[in-house]
């Protein structure tokens, strides 16, 4: 595609991928994002949108434009290391954009990992990531089984609350399948993201029963109410148990805030959040060469067993599907992202 996609009202409006990320990269200069990093920001940014999740996509940046104006975001971060122990370290990400920090801290852990087999990189002071996938993806692309989590703001019910007290606390982890699409899983604790409740909002479309509650503790379907109460935990006991462990990993292990002191100021985004990203070197473990192999015979015998009542997929394959058509065809984004992007100056239509 060279042009933006006009298209009936019923249908999504569409844009050229790369045409996304210099629309948002040159946003993300105009508000004093040095260039390279602002390349990189966007082109996290737009790949969840390109992946079919608008919910950590560009919707995210017109809060991340305020958090720049106002200060809470470092636009060019002096990431420094403040502990350097063999395969492990830990780094102040400066409070900055958080798709650039987030990125350097697991290629940092993936160089780790070519030298020591594992390499585990803590970012503390760090802002908004996006979408957990993009770094987990990263890791395996250049070989290595990629783990990253991070605490985050009060969003979730859990232990018998009625209010948030604790955040969803997503994980992601990716495996590499040799020239094949990386395997991707990337999930929240709770039973659907926050972004997710606000996508179904966008769409009108009426939740499953056990999302979440509203804002007096009642188990609710209306997304509204949910968005004013809590999301709840995935697996009750289970999702909030793991949750809890992430703080751990993250918050508790590096020194940082905890998620009742992460802040998120009205249309803003958090800071001060703690993140951790584990890269496992594959080739460490002996016979690399038949890894890949051994998936695909894996995903085959998946294929064929588990598929009773619907195609089988593997964690992130929906998403290499969506993408693949949505390079061909455009980007969708529904028309209320579209307008909000271009309140935030990013003209998107000619």
């Amino acid at each position: 595609m060279s042009a933006v996609s006009s298209v009936p009202s019923d249908s999504p409006f569409r844009i050229p991928y790369d045409q996304l990320c210099a629309l948002v990269a040159a946003a993300l200069r105009a508000h004093g994002v040095p260039e390279a990093l602002a390349s990189t920001e966007a082109a996290i940014m737009a790949e969840a949108d390109l992946h079919g999740t608008p919910s950590h996509g560009v919707k995210m940046l017109p809060a991340l434009l305020r958090a720049l104006d106002s200060g809470l975001a470092s636009a060019d971060p002096q990431i420094r290391t403040v502990t350097d122990f063999g395969a492990i370290c830990v780094v102040d990400g400066d409070n900055g954009i958080g798709r650039h920090v987030a990125l350097t801290a697991m290629q940092t852990a993936v160089q780790r990992a070519r030298q020591f087999g594992v390499g585990v990189c803590l970012a503390k002071r760090t802002t908004h990531w996006g979408r957990a996938h993009a770094y987990a993806l990263r890791a395996a692309q250049a070989g290595c089984i990629g783990f990253c989590t991070t605490n985050a703001v009060r969003s979730m019910a859990a232990w018998g609350a009625t209010k948030p007290v604790i955040g969803n606390n997503p994980i992601a982890i990716g495996v590499p399948r040799g020239d094949a699409e990386p395997m991707v899983l990337d999930i929240a604790m709770s039973q659907a993201a926050v972004g997710k409740v606000t996508t179904w909002l966008r769409e009108g479309r009426p939740l499953p029963a056990g999302w979440g509650v509203d804002a007096s503790g009642k188990p609710s379907s209306d997304p509204q109410a949910i968005l004013s109460g809590a999301v709840s935990p995935m697996g009750g006991h289970k999702g909030s148990g793991l949750a809890l462990m992430m703080e751990m990993m993250t918050a508790a292990l590096g020194g940082g805030d905890f998620c009742d002191d992460i802040v998120v100021p009205p249309g803003g985004i958090e800071t001060n959040a703690s993140k951790i990203f584990i890269a496992l070197n594959v080739e460490a473990f002996g016979a690399a060469a038949d890894f890949a192999p051994r998936i695909d015979a894996f995903i085959d015998y998946l294929r064929a067993e588990a598929a009773d009542t619907e195609p089988f997929l593997y964690p992130g394959e929906r998403g290499w599907q969506d993408s693949a058509r949505n390079l061909r065809e455009g980007v969708p984004l529904h028309e209320e992202i579209v307008v909000l992007l271009e309140q935030a100056g990013v003209k998107l239509r000619g």
